[in-house]
């Protein structure tokens, strides 16, 4: 940040060069002195800092110490805060608005719609008493791609995403001093979605396996009748290619099998058109949003070993469904307004994680799981066990588990990596702040690490309880605050006792890498 105070030496050395600014400079910032001048183009005032494009790149500076003159000087008396959001229409269409109403209603706002030229969507904040206008909220519904390109022209401050930002794209944002997008106050999970494979009502198919969804979209299956069904074709149906829901079918479910989309795909803009299609298309299998499944049938992901899987809210919370997909908000690193850093405040909150539960998402408040209510786990665990995990390793697991619950709250890795995955990291900063708050006061967590079956058990044992103790210890870090009197924090391993999916497939092992939370 460029206070101005902090900058007098700075600003001093612009004044020698202020001589070869250029008359299409639109705005100069003044001390009250007149010691010290700064002209450039205006990119940005939040109410309080102003940020300006100079021959000697942007600077921010604080407005309490510099007078502005200029056609580009914002009204100081009835400023309006302004912010644009851009990006995925699954997020556009429903979810933002509806946390923007929620978000209004909690701060005695009033909201109109209006809607802008092409995708694009604004939202007016009225005072509720006096009716003056606040802020404007502007949304362009597009694909997380076009979000992340509207970013990097610098027309959008937050891309709504519905993938984790790519190398060249975080690159190119950093190149272009938005800071990194990765880091924890660049990047945000807002809530949680899954990619459900769909069929019509009538479609006599109920199951499929993950290597056989993999093989149908991309080509090597093409007709029902492989799968259990009629003798008829597949018509393969998927969101448009620069969408981020597309763009993690290929990353996740065909990428690690070096597998590619055949040609003929129907695409669909909207995810909610692309479910009403399979709806009406006997033939038809769609990849579509946990939240926008509709009058159509899910399909429950199933393995060769007679484990299964459905989506669900508490599978998708707990990332046992392996076709998760974290909703993402990512920010520059440039100040936005005071109305719209509440309003991103006020998107942590549970008054928000209402608003995300009722427009169909998943959202990220824990949830406690009784052991009665996991009897499938156990049963499997049973079914599971070999000659490297005996009976006496089952009894010492349920006798730790049986007097606690599980929390929704689980992390596994990103494959082949000891690096969480993103909703994971999410779930750091939300258990942290939790404990910071004092949730979990005199109460004890434990983490509880798991691993698939690939390998000796013994060595399995040993890598799941490392994990376990890596998350205990990033959780503690973030929790700066936390008083260890307060609440006891400890490590257990039980490596491939609990499996939640097959082993004889890479998605099926990483699925069984995890690191559960249980409380007593």
């Amino acid at each position: 940040m460029f206070g101005f105070k902090g900058a007098a030496i700075f600003a001093a050395l612009l004044l020698c060069l202020a001589p070869f600014a250029t008359a299409a400079q639109d705005v100069t910032l003044t001390s009250p002195d007149g010691g010290v001048e700064i002209s450039g183009t205006l990119l940005g005032f939040d109410g309080e800092f102003y940020r300006v494009d100079t021959i000697y790149g942007e600077l921010t500076v604080d407005g309490s110490g510099v007078s502005c003159d200029g056609p580009g000087c914002p009204n100081l008396i009835d400023f309006v805060a302004e912010v644009d959001f851009s990006g995925s229409s699954t997020m556009g269409e429903a979810l933002m608005p509806a946390l923007l109403e929620g978000f209004a209603l909690r701060n005695g706002l009033r909201v109109s719609r209006q809607p802008g030229e092409g995708t694009r969507v604004d939202y007016t904040l009225r005072d509720g008493q006096t009716g003056k206008v606040v802020a404007r909220f502007g949304f362009r519904i597009t694909t997380t791609d076009e979000g992340f390109a509207d970013l990097l022209a610098d027309e959008a401050d937050v891309v709504m995403a519905l993938r984790e930002i790519r190398s060249e794209e975080r690159t190119r944002a950093r190149n272009a001093g938005m800071g990194d997008m990765t880091d924890r106050n660049r990047s945000r999970v807002l809530a949680l979605d899954a990619m459900v494979p769909i069929v019509a009502p009538g479609n006599p198919v109920k199951a499929i396996s993950m290597p056989e969804l993999a093989a149908a979209f991309s080509g090597q299956i093409t007709n029902w009748s492989e799968l259990g069904g009629p003798d008829a074709p597949i018509t393969l149906h998927l969101p448009d290619a620069g969408s981020g829901l597309a763009q993690a079918v290929e990353d996740r479910l065909l990428r690690p099998e070096a597998l590619t989309l055949p040609e003929g795909v129907v695409r669909h803009r909207l995810s909610s058109a692309l479910s009403r299609t399979v709806t009406t298309d006997p033939f038809g299998l769609g990849l579509v949003s946990y939240a926008e499944v509709g009058n159509a049938r899910m399909l429950t992901l199933s393995g060769s070993c007679g484990f299964t899987l459905q989506a669900t809210r508490r599978t998708i919370k707990t990332e046992d469904y392996p076709l998760t997909s974290p909703m993402f908000l990512y920010l520059p690193a440039r100040r936005l307004p005071k109305l719209a850093r509440e309003f991103l405040s006020y998107m942590r909150g549970p008054a928000a994680q209402i608003v995300i539960r009722r427009v169909g998402f998943v959202d990220q408040s824990p949830e406690e799981i009784t052991i009665n209510r996991q009897g499938d786990r156990f049963a499997n665990a049973i079914s599971a066990a070999g000659d490297e995990v005996t009976l006496s390793e089952l009894r010492r697991m349920v006798g730790t588990l049986r007097p606690m619950v599980r929390l929704t709250t689980s992390f596994r890795f990103e494959a082949g990596s000891s690096r969480l995955d993103a909703q994971s990291r999410s779930n750091i900063e939300q258990l942290a702040r939790a404990i910071e708050a004092g949730v979990y006061d005199a109460r004890s967590l434990s983490f509880i690490g798991f691993s698939d079956g690939d390998g000796p058990s013994v060595a399995n044992l040993a890598i799941a309880r490392r994990r376990a103790e890596a998350v205990r210890d990033a959780v503690l870090a973030a929790a700066e605050t936390v008083n260890p009197d307060r609440v006891a924090l400890q490590v257990e391993a039980y490596g491939e006792a609990l499996p939640m999916a097959c082993d004889d497939s890479a998605w099926g092992r990483q699925v069984n890498r995890r690191v559960e939370v249980w409380l007593r």
